[in-house]
């Protein structure tokens, strides 16, 4: 197998979820980021800066879900999941949902042209943070980086 073959990149059962999840993952750290920033400083700029982050991570979830789900079939063939595998299908869930929650948080706020944002937002922010780091680092070590695996 060489390694810069585009057959094996493009059709490896796994690969696009392991690139993929890269993004939504930064893009909500750095708009939970600029959010508690703007809460801070009372700066718009970064407020809606944390809203475009936000948004796109949250669409960007949709393609990781749909990728791990199908490395899932094909690399196990559906087969049922036990361990840190169904943790880390839990733990993905729950951060999908957390990450767009947290997106419509914001979106239901701009949509009312409200001021402030709630301040209930900012512990659930933080919750999903930590979830999506928990869940970024069972990936890890299912993939060999963070550990065995």
């Amino acid at each position: 197998m060489h390694p810069f073959d585009m057959k094996t990149v493009v059709l490896a059962k796994h690969a696009q979820h392991v690139v993929l999840i890269h993004f939504p993952i930064a893009l909500f750290f750095i708009g939970v980021l600029f959010d508690f920033l703007a809460q801070s400083k009372k700066q718009p700029l970064l407020a809606a800066a944390a809203y475009y982050n936000l948004l796109v991570a949250a669409i960007a979830t949709i393609p990781v879900v749909v990728t791990g789900i199908l490395a899932w079939q094909w690399e196990l063939e559906g087969q049922e999941l036990k361990g840190i595998l169904l943790m880390h299908l839990v733990a993905g869930c729950v951060s999908t949902v957390l990450i767009w929650l947290v997106w419509f948080i914001h979106r239901r706020n701009r949509r009312h042209q409200e001021a402030v944002l709630p301040g209930y937002r900012l512990p659930i922010e933080s919750v999903a943070v930590a979830i999506v780091a928990i869940t970024g680092h069972l990936g890890g070590v299912l993939s060999g980086v963070n550990g065995p695996g």
